[in-house]
């Protein structure tokens, strides 16, 4: 019998569908916990979900991350009370709703990174993180934009007070990305 080791952090969750299935049951488990932990925070007190997102997307890959992320969304369309305020289609056409599909693509891009070696090294892992963290504001912002009136409105209400949470969020996930990378390489 051979044993398995896995090269990269997201190699872990590949391989049989199962294991891709336990894989993203525990990911969205994991995202509707997320969501319900409010930490208290200056300016704003902020949910742990885009943290998770990222390190899902880290550690699962681009492909698993996404997948897991949409299947999240899709509990929640389906109104399972998966997010902060519940669940239900109008809880994805409301003013988060853009930062809720953000979140797939956060998980891609910061899963896309992890699988070409950004998690080996802690700075680049922070940084990949940085930047999966991107298109949550980037589809986010505009669609807060519709519901407050404008664009510097979505930025004051839907960006600047959650400067502080964001960054302490990307670095614990870059770390935890790495972190697993050293398990896996171990």
């Amino acid at each position: 019998m051979t044993t398995y080791t896995p090269t990269r952090v997201s190699d872990w969750a590949n391989g049989n569908r199962i294991r891709q299935a336990l894989c993203v049951l525990v990911g969205t488990g994991l995202l509707a916990l997320s969501a319900r932990v409010e930490i208290p925070f200056w300016p704003v007190p902020f949910s742990m979900q885009t943290f998770v997102v990222l390190a899902l997307g880290m550690v699962y890959g681009p492909v698993l991350g996404a997948a897991t992320v949409l299947t999240y969304l899709a509990q929640g369309l389906m109104g399972l009370p998966v997010f902060v305020g519940g669940g239900g289609p109008a809880y994805l056409a409301g003013p988060t709703g853009g930062y809720l599909l953000g979140m797939v693509a956060a998980a891609w891009v910061a899963g896309w990174l992890a699988f070409h070696g950004w998690a080996r090294h802690p700075l680049t892992a922070i940084a990949a993180a940085g930047i999966g963290n991107l298109p949550v504001y980037l589809l986010g912002l505009p669609w807060l934009a519709v519901w407050v009136g404008s664009a510097e409105q979505a930025v004051v209400a839907g960006f600047v007070p959650f400067i502080p949470g964001a960054i302490l969020k990307v670095i614990g996930a870059g770390l935890v990305a790495w972190g697993m990378m050293r398990i896996a390489r171990r």
